[in-house]
């Protein structure tokens, strides 16, 4: 897939209620393995889920991209959504993601290759009518998602604002 003819959606998205687990991390110290391994035995144990998809959701401080560094920390949550937050499991947490407007691209490609955040943030995001919004960024792994597969797909959703 030519990074160059990916072209989003824009979507309006309505809160989402996620149960999952969050690391601190950052890119010079990406720890992302160790949180998925923490949290996907504990999937049987969560109820009201909306889906079998999984969320992988970053939360950036509203500095992260002006003063761009590899070491800059970020939280990483593994979660799923829930229609409601009755009996969470112990030492799994609770998050709201609010609503809000949504550049959403459909991507294929191995989850390790960084190079369509490079596009959304450096090529598309400047050409577009939008900046980033200070919201939650997170990526939705369907069915169709294989981890570190060039096959696999997922919906990467960027929060977005008119400019």
């Amino acid at each position: 897939m030519q990074l160059h003819t990916i072209q989003p959606r824009i979507e309006t998205a309505t809160e989402k209620k996620l149960v999952g687990k969050r690391l601190t991390m950052s890119l010079a110290n990406y720890t992302v393995g160790e949180l998925w391994r923490g949290f996907r035995p504990r999937l049987p144990e969560i109820n009201h889920r909306v889906s079998n998809d999984l969320i992988s959701l970053v939360v950036y401080p509203p500095s992260h991209f002006v003063h761009f560094d590899p070491a800059n920390e970020f939280e990483r949550w593994a979660a799923v959504e829930v229609t409601h937050f009755d009996q969470v499991p112990n030492e799994l947490e609770t998050f709201v993601v609010p609503g809000g407007l949504y550049a959403v691209f459909d991507y294929k490609g191995s989850s390790t290759n960084s190079s369509i955040f490079q596009y959304i943030l450096g090529v598309w995001l400047p050409n577009s009518a939008y900046i980033l919004d200070n919201r939650p960024h997170f990526e939705v792994l369907g069915e169709a998602y294989r981890n570190n597969d060039p096959l696999s797909e997922e919906a990467i959703w960027v929060p977005i604002q008119v400019k």
